[in-house]
């Protein structure tokens, strides 16, 4: 399913107009931003492997919780909680799709404890003239496939991520503006009760 590509898309990268920044942040800068980061919203656009773009919006409460709205016409939300992964599909009547969330590259965004500098969990850390860019994967199973994370400086700020799948889907995400530090609801993140209702 094509959404599920969230998790897993060649890419067309989006040049984001950034200041350059002198040298690249270290893991452990960066590690310590994310653990710092225990609730954050964003307008997002995804790119998908065929070309197409999406648009939505994200919520994200750490540890293990995140939910992508999708705008019209796409009719699709996704729900991480409960170390589950579930794809609602508006147009369909089928019942969502599941999968266990540490089988997905983004559970590293989303691990109670981000530790970047873990053995072979960072296999790429780079700076490309206006972003430090790592390559993170779950150093057990890196058959799940990997995140390409980029964060930007003045402040640390997480800015888009590229996932890559275990079966070679790939997949952009670009965060607008990103809000930190406000109160959301554990319910809007709940997979049963969206499958159930109260």
């Amino acid at each position: 399913m094509k959404l599920f590509r969230i998790f897993a898309a060649p890419v067309l990268l989006v040049a984001m107009a950034l200041p350059a920044q002198a040298e690249k942040l270290s893991l452990n800068e960066l590690s310590q931003y994310l653990n710092r980061m225990k609730t954050a919203q964003a307008q997002f656009t995804q790119i998908n492997d065929d070309g197409s773009i999406s648009t939505g919006n994200l919520y994200l409460k750490r540890p293990g919780k995140a939910r992508f709205e999708y705008n019209p016409p796409e009719k699709a939300l996704i729900l991480a909680s409960a170390n589950n992964v579930a794809i609602f599909d508006g147009r369909s009547n089928q019942p969502p799709e599941q999968y266990p969330l540490h089988r997905t590259p983004l559970s590293v965004i989303l691990a109670r404890n981000v530790d970047l500098s873990r053995a072979n969990m960072v296999v790429g850390h780079d700076y490309d003239g206006t972003a430090t860019v790592i390559t993170a994967q779950d150093p057990k199973h890196p058959e799940y496939g990997n995140i390409q994370l980029r964060f930007t400086d003045n402040p640390v700020e997480l800015r888009q991520w590229i996932i890559n799948d275990g079966n070679g889907g790939r997949t952009t995400v670009i965060l607008g503006d990103m809000q930190t530090g406000i109160p959301l609801k554990n319910k809007i993140f709940s997979i049963d009760l969206h499958l159930y209702g109260n």
